[in-house]
């Protein structure tokens, strides 16, 4: 890859998406993983695997390199503050009145995508500190996709970018 990518894991409930999202990122050649709010890790605090994080993202745990951040929205803002301050461009994926589509989104930067909760999305308090927020225009009746399926369409748009 020419830029690098990180992803932003925030308040993910589900084992399930985050495993997915590990092997995404892996195939997508994602530099980091920042799991924040209450994601869960791969490990826990005790040293113990979550089975249900490896089993779906099949060894990717051990091949992306992930970083647990914290719970709150203050230790967000300082990853997004220390991401920009090495250059990164922060980019949200949620629905807003001023998200822009995700295949109209251009940069030269190095890329942190943040992805949010299954249900609330990326929090207000998030969104206000990020560079751009995009979204995944929906053509059928649902307006949304799940996460691990949303941060796949938006990682590998983005990994498209980087790369060209």
């Amino acid at each position: 890859m020419n830029k690098k990518m990180y992803l932003v894991l925030h308040d993910i409930r589900s084992a399930h998406n985050v495993g997915s999202l590990f092997r995404t990122a892996d195939g997508m050649g994602v530099s980091k993983i920042y799991l924040t709010g209450y994601t869960g890790a791969p490990i826990d605090r005790f040293g113990r695997k979550d089975s249900k994080i490896s089993k779906v993202s099949l060894g990717a745990e051990d091949t992306v390199p992930w970083e647990k951040v914290g719970d709150t929205t203050e230790l967000m803002t300082e990853l997004i503050q220390l991401l920009h301050s090495d250059g990164v461009e922060v980019v949200a994926l949620e629905q807003t009145k001023n998200s822009i589509p995700l295949h109209e989104y251009r940069t030269k930067k190095d890329i942190a995508l943040i992805v949010g909760n299954e249900v609330e999305g990326v929090p207000e308090e998030i969104l206000k500190h990020v560079d751009t927020v995009v979204e995944i225009p929906m053509y059928g009746k649902k307006e949304s996709l799940n996460v691990s399926n949303a941060g796949a369409i938006a990682l590998y748009e983005l990994a498209h970018l980087i790369t060209h």
